[in-house]
C-alpha cells in the first residue's frame, strides 16, 4: 500500500515525495534539499519554504529553518521549467468504469517525467476525463506510438496489473527497419532471446550474452521491398527496450531509433522522423467479467512498404 499524499493532484498531477536522511552533515531538511537538487537556484528553493508549498506527512508546511531528523520524508509539486508542447493527441479508443485505452502518439511520455509534465499521457488523461485516480497499467517508451491501458479505479487495478506480471496479455507490435545488404526472408520467423539489463544512470540497456536469457521475442515477416522490412513482434517477456534490442540484434535496427545499434546525439525531436515502432494489439481475459477483449490501435508506419512479401 502507498504511503497516501497529504497533497491533492494539482492540474492532474500528483506531488512529489522525497525521502530526507534522518541524520547528516545538513543542519535543515532544506539545506539538503538545497544540495540534493543542486541544479535548482537556491534561493527559488528557500522561498518555496517560505511560501509554504514543502510540506510534512500531516501536511503542515516546513520552513526554511527545519531541523534535519524532523521528518522524513516531505512532499511538493514539481515545478519544471517552460515545457515543450507535444503537437499530437492521444486518441480513446474504449472507456469503462475500469479501464481507459487510448492510441498514444510519438514523442508522448506514458508518465511525466524530464522536462515533460502536463504533455504525458498520464496528466493529459486525467484532465480530460477529470479522473485523478488513473493510473497506466503497464508503459510505452516515448518514442514508441500505440496501444496503452490504464487503470480507472484503484479498487480494481491491481486485478489488470496481474495480467501483465503474469504474462497473460498478448502484446502485438510492428516496427519498419532498413532492409540491410545481405537481406534474406527466409529466416523468418524466428525467435530470438538475450539477458538484458538496465543499470542506473544508463540510457541504454545492457547486454550480456555469458547470462541467461530474459527476454524473448518472436519476430515474423508482414512485408518487405527494396528498401526496408516490415515486422511483427509477439514478445514473450517485457523488458526495457526489449524490441529495439532484439532487432538491432539480428540487423533489423528500427528505422529512425536514436539508441540502438549506436547510441547517437541528443537532440531535439524531429516529427518528421518518428520512431518506426507500433504497439499494434493487446489481448487477454478480462478478470472481473471472463470476457475475452481485443483493442487494436489506429495509427500505421509511416515506412511501412505497401506490397506484400513474396511468398515463397
Amino acid at each position: 500500500m502507498g504511503m497516501p499524499s497529504p497533497l491533492p493532484p494539482r492540474d492532474g498531477v500528483g506531488a512529489t515525495r522525497l525521502h530526507v536522511p534522518l541524520t547528516g552533515a545538513w543542519p535543515t531538511v532544506a539545506a539538503y534539499m538545497v544540495e540534493r537538487f543542486f541544479h535548482l537556484d537556491p534561493e527559488r528553493l528557500l522561498l518555496r519554504f517560505d511560501r509554504g508549498d514543502i510540506v510534512a506527512r500531516d501536511g503542515s508546511p516546513l520552513t526554511r529553518h527545519t531541523p534535519l531528523g524532523a521528518e522524513e520524508f516531505v512532499w511538493y509539486y514539481r515545478e519544471p521549467a517552460v515545457e515543450q508542447e507535444i503537437p499530437f493527441t492521444e486518441q480513446i479508443l474504449h472507456q469503462d468504469e475500469h479501464l481507459v485505452v487510448v492510441d498514444k502518439p510519438h514523442f508522448l511520455p506514458t508518465t511525466p517525467g524530464g522536462k515533460f509534465l502536463q504533455n504525458s499521457a498520464l496528466v493529459r488523461l486525467r484532465r480530460r476525463l477529470d479522473n485523478h485516480d488513473l493510473a497506466p497499467i503497464h508503459r510505452l517508451d516515448r518514442a514508441t506510438a500505440g496501444l496503452l491501458m490504464f487503470s480507472a479505479r484503484p479498487a480494481t487495478r491491481g486485478a489488470y496489473q496481474l495480467l501483465f506480471e503474469n504474462r497473460q496479455v498478448q502484446k502485438v507490435y510492428e516496427a519498419v527497419s532498413a532492409r540491410p545488404t545481405d537481406w534474406d526472408p527466409d529466416r523468418f520467423p524466428l525467435v530470438y532471446r538475450n539477458h538484458i539489463e538496465k543499470l542506473r544512470a544508463q540510457v541504454c540497456v545492457q547486454i550480456d550474452d555469458e547470462r541467461e536469457p530474459n527476454s524473448e521475442t518472436l519476430i515474423e515477416l508482414l512485408r518487405a521491398d527494396d528498401r526496408v522490412v516490415h515486422t511483427l513482434l509477439r514478445p514473450h517477456s517485457g523488458k526495457m527496450h526489449q524490441l529495439r534490442v532484439h532487432l538491432a540484434a539480428i540487423g533489423l535496427g528500427i528505422l529512425n531509433d536514436r539508441f540502438y545499434p549506436t547510441l547517437t546525439e541528443d537532440l531535439p525531436d524531429d516529427y518528421d522522423r518518428p520512431l518506426q515502432l507500433l504497439a499494434r494489439e493487446l489481448r487477454f481475459v478480462d478478470p472481473l467479467t471472463g470476457e475475452d477483449r481485443v483493442f487494436m490501435t489506429r495509427r500505421t508506419l509511416q515506412e511501412a512498404p505497401s506490397r506484400p512479401a513474396p511468398g515463397p
